[in-house]
């Protein structure tokens, strides 16, 4: 980040500059001092996998320009894929741009200040840039030149130039999906995540133009085998026209983080159905919870589990999205009840732990599914689901054929609805919206 480091040999960005107390007392009045964090990641794409990485305190930065960074999503991701099947001769690839955020400068007048305590710098590095003659009350004074880590206007900035370095090459964002690209004339689109490139492609040639594009300005990693985009693995086979897309142990790697044991007996539903009513008592709505309020360290480890396992849910297992949504919806008012469902669903978690989607090419007509579930939910609510894939147009006398979701819909309606027809058609409105965006 800063001029290389003599020990190990790594060249520097020129992202950051040290100041010295002259230019400490220089810093423009308007300008907020932050604070540098130290984020410890895992990034399995990358050449060194084991990331610590410096960031600055985005918290305490006041930036007037556009923050907001238009990126694709799951779903435009998994609309690719499809796509990448379904189109006679077409291969995945990933690419991924290293320190693209660094590669953006900043003008002047935007620059940012941080500062971070050289306790926790190796001594190395504090002899390097003479940093004990720097440094001012335990802390040293950096000036950021690019767009460091975790300042909030980097992303918009990075995409910005990214857009303005493509352009000349051919390469734009379609205008209605975020983070979905096109070359004006090549067989060439992709999905880009800030720096993640998951690119379709018909003829190497015409990728190798992409791969030429975007080296022209930045240091590229490429994965012509298409293997691993957004954390999700994905096992293509041309031959057969489908993909297998999982995530490896991040199930595993989610319960040893909260210490969760394997049940004794293998839990097969990822949440507890309430009996089955007949007659007229399936009309009547679930009774209130009457079990005790948890205390916030509860509450918490139930928020904890929920941000863990949402991406997993819409990434690849939708089985858990109705377990997860009702702990949602009980969160705030959390109670001992809230717990047992939560430990319910990481038994079925440990019981299932690789879930796996499989999509095959096809005609890349949007199928939708939609359902609902009457007073299933306490409070009298009722629940609404969609199932959304790309398939084939439905013929009279035939089976519907299936495909790998792009979207499941698991939601709790708002209202309360007077009748299961209601329902329906409370789902169907829902699952409607959500097809016309696609």
């Amino acid at each position: 980040m800063a001029q290389g480091d003599k020990k190990t040999g790594t060249p520097g960005m020129n992202a950051i500059f040290v100041l010295n107390h002259d230019e400490i007392r220089r810093i423009p009045k308007h300008k907020k001092i932050t604070y540098a964090r130290l984020v410890v990641d895992f990034r399995p794409q990358k050449a060194d996998p084991n990331r610590v990485r410096m960031t600055a305190g985005g918290n305490l930065i006041e930036y007037a320009g556009e923050l907001t960074t238009r990126t694709a999503d799951l779903t435009t991701a998994k609309i690719v894929w499809n796509s990448v099947l379904s189109t006679p001769g077409a291969k995945y690839a990933c690419f991924d741009i290293s320190n693209m955020y660094l590669h953006t400068p900043l003008a002047p007048e935007d620059y940012e200040y941080m500062r971070i305590p050289i306790a926790v710098l190796p001594e190395h590095t504090i002899e390097q840039y003479n940093l004990h003659e720097k440094a001012k009350n335990g802390f040293v004074y950096l000036e950021c030149r690019r767009c460091v880590y975790g300042l909030p206007q980097a992303g918009a900035l990075a995409n910005k130039l990214l857009k303005q370095r493509l352009a000349p090459a051919g390469y734009f964002e379609v205008k209605h999906t975020p983070g979905l690209w096109r070359h004006v004339s090549r067989p060439v689109a992709f999905s880009l995540a800030v720096d993640d490139f998951g690119v379709k492609y018909v003829g190497r040639k015409n990728a190798d133009h992409l791969v030429s594009a975007i080296k022209r300005h930045y240091p590229l990693s490429e994965d012509w085998k298409g293997n691993l985009y957004l954390g999700i693995h994905l096992n293509w086979n041309y031959d057969e026209r489908w993909v297998d897309c999982s995530m490896r142990n991040y199930v595993l790697r989610g319960l040893q983080k909260f210490r969760h044991s394997p049940p004794d007996k293998p839990q097969h539903a990822p949440f507890p159905i309430p009996a089955r009513k007949f007659g007229k008592a399936a009309q009547q709505p679930e009774p209130p919870d009457e079990s005790p309020l948890i205390d916030d360290e509860e509450k918490t480890d139930v928020q904890r589990v929920i941000g863990t396992f949402l991406y997993y849910a819409r990434a690849i297992d939708s089985t858990i999205q109705p377990g997860l949504s009702t702990l949602a919806g009980e969160q705030s008012k959390a109670k001992k009840e809230t717990v047992r469902k939560m430990k319910w669903l990481m038994d079925y978690l440990a019981t299932h732990p690789n879930a796996t989607i499989r999509y095959r090419a096809s005609d890349m007509v949007l199928n939708v599914h939609s359902d609902a579930s009457y007073l299933s939910e306490r409070g009298a609510r009722s629940r609404a689901a969609g199932y959304f894939f790309l398939g084939w147009a439905p013929v009279d006398g035939e089976p519907i054929r299936l495909n790998g979701a792009i979207i499941v819909v698991s939601a709790i309606l708002r209202c309360v609805a007077a009748s299961a027809a209601e329902d329906e058609l409370g789902a169907l409105f829902l699952n409607m919206k959500e097809a016309q965006i696609l």
